[in-house]
């Protein structure tokens, strides 16, 4: 149950962020992140799936 909230915090925070950050990214300075940016999504995925591997693994 945790991981569907959790996935579901980071849907909506992307949602709401990507278009934010698309936005104002001349003002912020991130046109310097975007090389970074390719990196970040599947980052985040491999950790949700290495933590509900320990999750099923070790405390299941």
């Amino acid at each position: 149950m945790n991981i569907i909230v959790i996935l579901v915090s980071l849907v909506v925070a992307l949602l709401i962020l990507v278009p934010l950050l698309e936005r104002y990214q001349h003002t912020l300075g991130l046109h310097k992140m975007q090389r970074y940016s390719k990196y970040v999504l599947p980052l985040i995925m491999a950790s949700l799936i290495i933590k509900l591997l320990y999750m099923l693994w070790y405390e299941g």
